[in-house]
């Protein structure tokens, strides 16, 4: 499973076409949540519109296990 994990991030950091803002959102709440876990920082400001979006990516997968969001990421790097 770890050897995988590590082929879709580098598959992703090397895709030919940018991925929409949702996508990139749900790769990086994906990734999060597979290598720290539970969403452990506070949400940022209003005003820093960029962060808050990310961070809500990320808390939106709380409780979700570290090998369920490895394969999720998986497959949404394959998806891509």
């Amino acid at each position: 499973m770890e050897e995988e994990f590590k082929s879709a991030v580098d598959k992703i950091n090397n895709l030919a076409s940018k991925p929409s803002n949702e996508d990139l959102l749900e790769i990086y709440g994906l990734y999060k949540q597979a290598t720290v876990g539970d969403c452990n920082t506070d949400r940022p400001g209003f005003f820093d519109q960029k962060n808050r979006a990310k961070w809500d990516s990320w808390n939106s997968k709380k409780g979700m296990s570290t090998e369920e969001a490895k394969q999720a990421y998986i497959k949404k790097a394959n998806s891509l």
